[in-house]
Order: C-alpha cells, then sequence, then structure tokens
C-alpha cells in the first residue's frame, strides 16, 4: 500500500519490492566464522562539544554530529534532532545487543531546548524509548516528535506528555523560525521497518527535507539506492548540505536493499544536487561485516573516484559542529 493518512496493514516502497532479509543464519553464521566485524584500525575519537555556543546559539546555520544518525541542527533560532540515540545499546533491552562504541558526542543534558524531533523510521539504532522519554520531560516542554504514519500510535502507548504528529510521505510541516518560516518535508526512500519480530513493515520510513529561502537541507535516515533520491533532486532542484548515511552496508548481498555503500552514497549526493554532504550512520554501532572507521576511508576512495574535491562529501568527528 501507498503511504496514505489510512491505516494500511503494511506499508511498501515506490520502487522496490519489499523483500524480507533471507539468509540471516547464513550471514551470522559467516560473520562468526570470519570474526566480523574486525576492530578498527586506529580510535575513533571525538571532540569536546561547544556546549555553551550550542545553547547560546540562535543566528548561525549548525549542525552537530552526535553519534550515528543523530544530529543537532540549528537553522534561524530552531532547534531540530534527528533519530535522538542516547542509550549504550540500540536495542529493545539496555544490556546486551549492538553496543555503542562511542560515547554521544553531546549528551541529553548538554542540548539546547529542542524545539523538533524528526524520526526517521523505526529501527532501534534511530528511535530509542529512554531518549524519546527524555526529551517529552526537557525543562520547558516535550518537544514536537514529527513522525512516520504509525509511529504515532507508539508513542501514545509508550511516551507520555510527548507532543507528536504523524507524517506520510510528502508532508509538509512548516516551522517558524526567527526571520523566516522552516518547511519540513517527509519525503520517501527505499527501507523498511519494525520494532519486534511481528510488525514488519506496520509504520512508514523516509528522509526529512528542511527547507527556506536562506538554506537547503536534506537528512537521509536509512536508505537503499532507489529511483526515490532522482525524484528528490527533481523535486527540490538543489540542497546546500545533506547528511547520507554511509555505514552498515556489507555483506552487499544482504544489506544492498536497506543500507547504501559509500559509493552509492556519493551518486546520491549527485542525485539530490546536494552542494555538500557529510557522512552519518557510521563509527558508533557495529552493525554489520565492514569495521567502524571503514566508511570513511571508502568514502574517500569513492568522492575521488567521481573527480568531487574531498570536502564536498566528507564526515565529521563525534560532538563536532559544523557552521554554515
Amino acid at each position: 500500500m501507498s503511504a496514505d493518512h489510512s491505516s494500511p496493514r503494511r506499508f511498501a516502497n515506490r520502487h522496490l519490492p519489499d523483500r524480507a532479509p533471507q539468509g540471516v543464519l547464513r550471514w551470522q553464521l559467516q560473520r562468526l566464522r570470519d570474526r566480523l566485524p574486525r576492530p578498527p584500525r586506529a580510535p575513533i575519537t571525538g571532540v569536546v562539544p561547544d556546549v555553551a555556543w550550542l545553547q547560546a546559539n540562535r543566528t548561525v546555520t549548525s549542525l552537530t554530529w552526535i553519534g550515528h544518525s543523530s544530529l543537532l541542527y540549528q537553522r534561524d533560532g530552531v532547534n531540530v534532532l534527528f533519530d535522538p540515540v542516547f542509550s549504550a545499546f540500540a536495542s529493545p533491552v539496555q544490556f546486551a545487543g549492538p553496543r555503542r562504541h562511542q560515547p554521544p558526542g553531546l549528551a541529553l543534558a548538554e542540548l539546547p531546548h529542542v524545539d523538533v524531533v524528526l524520526l526517521s523510521h523505526a529501527h532501534y539504532d534511530h528511535l530509542d524509548l529512554p531518549s524519546v522519554r527524555a526529551l517529552a520531560r526537557q525543562p520547558g516542554g516535550s518537544p514536537t516528535f514529527l513522525v512516520p504514519l504509525g509511529l504515532d500510535s507508539w508513542f501514545a502507548r509508550h511516551v507520555r506528555g510527548a507532543r507528536v504528529r504523524a507524517c506520510a510521505w510528502d508532508d509538509v510541516v512548516s516551522w517558524p523560525g526567527r526571520t523566516t518560516t522552516l518547511e519540513l518535508h517527509f519525503l520517501a526512500v527505499q527501507h523498511w521497518s519494525n520494532r519486534t519480530p511481528w510488525d514488519r513493515n506496520r509504520t512508514l520510513w523516509g528522509s526529512w527535507a528542511i527547507v527556506d529561502p536562506g538554506f537547503r537541507f536534506w537528512f537521509s535516515g536509512d536508505l537503499g539506492y532507489s529511483r526515490d533520491t532522482q525524484e528528490i533532486g527533481a523535486r527540490f532542484g538543489r540542497f546546500d548540505l545533506a547528511a547520507i548515511a554511509i555505514g552498515a552496508y556489507e555483506p552487499r548481498w544482504f544489506m544492498r536493499d536497506q543500507h547504501l555503500n559509500p559509493d552509492e552514497a556519493v551518486r546520491v549526493m549527485g542525485e539530490v544536487g546536494a552542494e555538500r554532504a557529510i557522512g552519518i550512520h557510521w563509527g558508533t554501532f557495529a552493525l554489520t561485516d565492514e569495521s567502524l572507521d571503514e566508511p570513511p576511508r571508502a568514502l574517500a576512495a569513492a568522492v575521488a573516484a567521481h573527480g568531487l574535491a574531498s570536502d564536498r562529501f566528507d564526515v565529521m568527528r563525534h560532538g563536532e559542529t559544523r557552521r554554515y
């Protein structure tokens, strides 16, 4: 079914059929045999965030990488948080599952007051229950959580006091800034969702664009390579900046439909018309076979192979802020 405001039994991608992963046991046995993922070649180190500046900032456009796909985007006095995961495990339980390799680059208590939380989908490395509960209790009141269709029901069951609005693909929410209005667009990409083995694709997934007359930003969420990104580029024309997932891509026979590899990420950057891009979804949780520090090396090689300047598409360190 398409992503409208009804309550479908299952959501489906627009261009590629949804193929439930086959060969999970085969993949896990291969990982054990080959002792994958291997440790990083060198330590992954963060930077000390400029907390005072972030909390006071009301005028400068900035992006701060907290880790994995968690980002703080500041624009025209509006604080937007993407896919907040601050827990030690990306898991339904806080004692097992993929363990955080790096602490959050910015702690929950160090955040400025968050106005809007944008969620891409329901997977545990993007939607963390303790984190969203803490945000709903932030001093000054809950942020507005803009969530894919179906997750509004999940919030109603699990997160008391949260302000929640559900979005279908192509929905637009206007948010007032200090001097302009931000348009928040929820957009289709190739992926899937679940929280349990029994609720596959019962909630929607997608990417987010934040657009105003002075700056255009696209957050990819998780995605496999498909025609969706060409359609995003045709619709918006260009972006000043994009945050594009570059990690959790090996083995390709298993991950191709759901996660980009770095070469595909560079192609997506061109298709959406991004002037610059930051690689996310790496270096924090060891989810797949490549080492945690492989994606930046593979990205640098892909950027060079596509004939781009090295600073057009690169990565940040945990806790790093870039100002635009």
